[in-house]
């Protein structure tokens, strides 16, 4: 007996639901390392009296002087951003795979990469004004129990700089790099590997084939993209003498960060963004592929 055929509303549905399923495990297990990865970016050079030493400095610092919760700071807004963040990320890319197909029913290699940069960049835009609250809330080094809400530091943003690119959506340029970048690589390399290496009988072997892959796609696209990571913290961060913006556009600071404090600077923060979106990226795959596998049998 043959099944009956789904609605054609029902996979895209699925597929959004898994990538918002992906994206909430992802930021609860990894945000930890988003924050010490902000920390470290928005650091000014070796005369900054604040500087950490290094991540395990970083991480012993913040436990002692603002205590444990802090390692949390900012993860509402990723929180509330990740799922449909997420969802957008993993929807849009099989929108754009079969954009870009051009009505194969075998997307190419190229076809993955463009629908990569294309989901990245169409992330970018809807995720801009949550980046900006959580590196504003990430960046403050007192207690958690002190910090104001997400809210009240939304709204602070906006009474004071508005909605446009030097308020809620500063660095929304650097953004669109940082997001666009990443994803080319992250689902080019990924479902262009897996698709070389043959798929194994055995579950648990077949897993960490998947995992192996993934957790390279997120350390390939890290590694990559990170310039734009480091201008997006500091166009969106403290500036170095307040009420003096010194970092307004993408290139702009780049070139400044450069020139300041040398090649190494732009990738500053670069092991805990590994950390975060090695086995974060891995993990965000195989979720998005298990649940949409399970919504697809049981719904």
């Amino acid at each position: 007996m043959m099944s009956k055929p789904q609605p054609a509303w029902k996979q895209p549905v699925q597929q959004f639901i898994a990538g918002g399923s992906a994206g909430l495990v992802e930021v609860s297990i990894m945000h930890p390392l988003d924050l010490v990865k902000t920390r470290f970016q928005i650091q000014r050079g070796p005369d900054d009296p604040q500087r950490y030493k290094s991540l395990a400095d970083c991480f012993k610092t913040m436990w002692r002087n603002e205590g444990p919760l802090s390692f949390y700071k900012g993860i509402l807004p990723p929180i509330l951003a990740e799922t449909p963040k997420r969802a957008v990320k993993f929807f849009t890319f099989e929108r754009y795979k079969n954009l870009f197909s051009f009505g194969s029913s075998t997307p190419s290699a190229m076809a993955f990469t463009l629908a990569g940069l294309c989901s990245g960049l169409t992330e970018a835009v809807i995720i801009n004004p949550f980046e900006v609250v959580k590196v504003k809330l990430q960046a403050e080094r007192i207690a958690l129990s002190q910090q104001p809400s997400t809210i009240h530091t939304a709204r602070e943003i906006v009474r004071t700089d508005g909605l446009g690119l030097r308020g809620l959506n500063k660095g929304l340029t650097s953004t669109l790099g940082r997001h666009g970048v990443f994803n080319m690589i992250y689902f080019g390399f990924y479902h262009n590997v897996k698709n070389l290496i043959p798929e194994s009988k055995d579950k648990k072997v077949d897993f960490l084939r998947k995992f192996g892959i993934g957790l390279t796609a997120g350390t390939l696209g890290s590694c990559i993209n990170i310039p734009f990571d480091v201008a997006k913290s500091r166009i969106q961060g403290p500036q170095p003498v307040p009420g003096e913006i010194k970092y307004r556009t993408c290139f702009a600071t780049i070139a400044t960060v450069y020139k300041e404090e040398g090649y190494l600077a732009l990738y500053k923060g670069l092991l805990p963004k590994i950390m975060r979106l090695g086995p974060g990226g891995a993990i965000m795959l195989l979720v998005y592929e298990h649940v949409f596998d399970w919504l697809h049998h049981h719904w």
